[in-house]
């Protein structure tokens, strides 16, 4: 239980009509959750207003109400708080509610189209094996101190945000490791916390059915370094194009990290193969369990942010090179009888799946086919499909268009936009089928000794989303099953 005028620190307010110094039990933007002693915060978001369920609020029991317009007649049981952006009110009340949690733990946030999770992760497992206990946030799972909490969202609300972070740090956690999405910066789901330090993996057309433009896509990720304090750090891949434009007006300390170019953490690769990466870090020769290109980027900034954050950097590298990547990211299962390696990748993107094939192209000894089950997810930007469905078929030898998450969509107008992608050469090498168990039946069976078969787009879900009910489904387990049925 808080005052009302205590946890309005920091608010943008222009108005006020009641007493600011009654008590407030809960804080709720979502009008359902609203309770005897609650504070409703109406924001506005994609599909509905929060200024709508306003009076559904206040009948269910709230005694105040945050809202950027209200209209006549006012309660006069009922504190009303005008502001000028309900979603960074409800980022700011909520920190402040919940007793401004992210300034008890160091909280680091990761942004980029790709990687995120992987670098959270990664940060996660190695805190954790340093000997600290750690909180996560990420796309796959919330952890707290080993204790696994189901995730939905990239980046929580900004309630559900600080309320996880309250329990991380009364658990005892020293550090938190956040994916930061572009929504979540937009919608101002991360108002008021504090950040001790920021990472930049890359950024790729990704979200336009959002954000609608990619400048302001760009605008939305280059917006949480802005936010970033004096004593932060911010650490920028500096061989991604736009690397260097995320850090030009952050406060924080500014690092890179790099395989091209000089940078304050330089990495090279020596070896990449399926028993993972030989690399120098800062002249620094290590083994570790991660595969490719793309996941040297992710342990370079993992190892940056370490070194930042004061940790040793020779017992550093010592750790990371035992740790394994997040679920669902180049995880790979070898059929025992002909050995098919069946990689499960959540790659949902045209720059993540090219980012994936050029990892297999650089495995292949050479006469291995790649067989790719790949589809696009509905109610999502429109515009990547014929570049997911080109992607797939210049870089693989077949493959086969499927189902993702169809969600609200026609299936079959969904694999009818990714063929457009297609040239000639490139309809001679895909079929269309769109039962994703199926299709994942079908690329084992095609597959020979030693093929390769890259099943995108899910990697860690559970579940296949259709006319809005989520099914169970498993690429991983679907494809451990489709090699038991295959080898009787």
């Amino acid at each position: 239980m808080s005052k009302l005028s205590d946890i309005l620190y920091g608010v943008r307010i222009t108005a006020i009509n009641g007493d600011t110094g009654i008590a407030i039990d809960n804080v709720q933007i979502d009008s359902r959750k609203v309770g005897v002693g609650s504070l409703f915060i109406a924001v506005r978001g994609t599909l509905s207003d929060g200024h709508q369920f306003i009076q559904k609020a206040i009948e269910q029991g709230a005694v105040a109400v945050i809202a950027e317009e209200w209209t006549e007649p006012l309660s006069d049981k009922v504190t009303y708080i005008q502001v000028a952006d309900s979603a960074e009110a409800a980022g700011q009340v909520a920190h402040n509610f919940y007793g401004r949690p992210s300034e008890q733990l160091q909280l680091v946030g990761v942004t980029g189209t790709n990687g995120k999770t992987t670098i959270a992760t990664l940060l996660y497992k190695l805190f954790t094996a340093l000997g600290y206990d750690c909180g996560l946030v990420s796309t796959v799972e919330n952890v707290i101190s080993g204790n696994v909490i189901p995730s939905t969202h990239t980046t929580p609300d900004a309630v559900s945000l600080n309320a996880l972070l309250r329990q991380m740090a009364d658990t005892g956690c020293k550090y938190a490791f956040m994916e930061v999405s572009s929504h979540a910066v937009h919608q101002n789901r991360i108002a008021g916390l504090t950040f001790v330090g920021g990472l930049f993996s890359n950024i790729t057309h990704d979200h336009l059915d959002y954000h609608k433009t990619f400048d302001e896509y760009i605008k939305a990720k280059k917006g949480f370094f802005d936010q970033l304090p004096a004593n932060a750090f911010a650490i920028t891949n500096a061989d991604d194009k736009r690397g260097m434009v995320m850090l030009q007006n952050t406060a924080a300390k500014k690092m890179t990290y790099s395989l091209k170019t000089v940078a304050d953490f330089k990495g090279k690769i020596l070896e990449n193969s399926l028993t993972g990466l030989v690399m120098t870090i800062n002249d620094q020769e290590v083994h570790f369990r991660l595969i490719g290109e793309f996941n040297a980027y992710n342990l370079l900034a993992v190892y940056g942010a370490a070194v930042s954050l004061g940790e040793d950097k020779q017992q550093t590298l010592q750790y990371l090179s035992n740790i394994t990547g997040a679920e669902g990211r180049f995880d790979y299962i070898v059929s025992q009888n002909d050995r098919v390696l069946g990689i499960v990748d959540y790659a949902h993107t045209p720059d993540a799946l090219i980012n994936v094939l050029s990892t297999i192209k650089k495995l292949r000894k050479g006469h291995e086919q790649v067989i790719t089950v790949v589809g696009c997810g509905g109610d999502r930007d429109r515009t990547k499909r014929p570049v997911m469905g080109e992607v797939a078929c210049e870089n693989s030898d077949k493959v086969i268009f499927t189902s993702d998450n169809p969600r609200s969509e026609d299936p079959l107008q969904i694999l009818a936009d990714m063929e457009e992608g297609l040239n000639t050469a490139a309809k001679r090498k895909f079929i269309s089928i769109p039962d994703r168990k199926q299709a994942i039946k079908t690329a084992v069976s095609m597959a020979g000794p030693e093929d390769i078969v890259l099943i995108a787009g899910k990697g860690h879900e559970k579940y296949q989303e259709i006319k809005g009910v989520k099914h169970h489904f498993d690429d991983k387990e679907v494809l451990q099953e489709m090699y038991e049925l295959l080898r009787k």
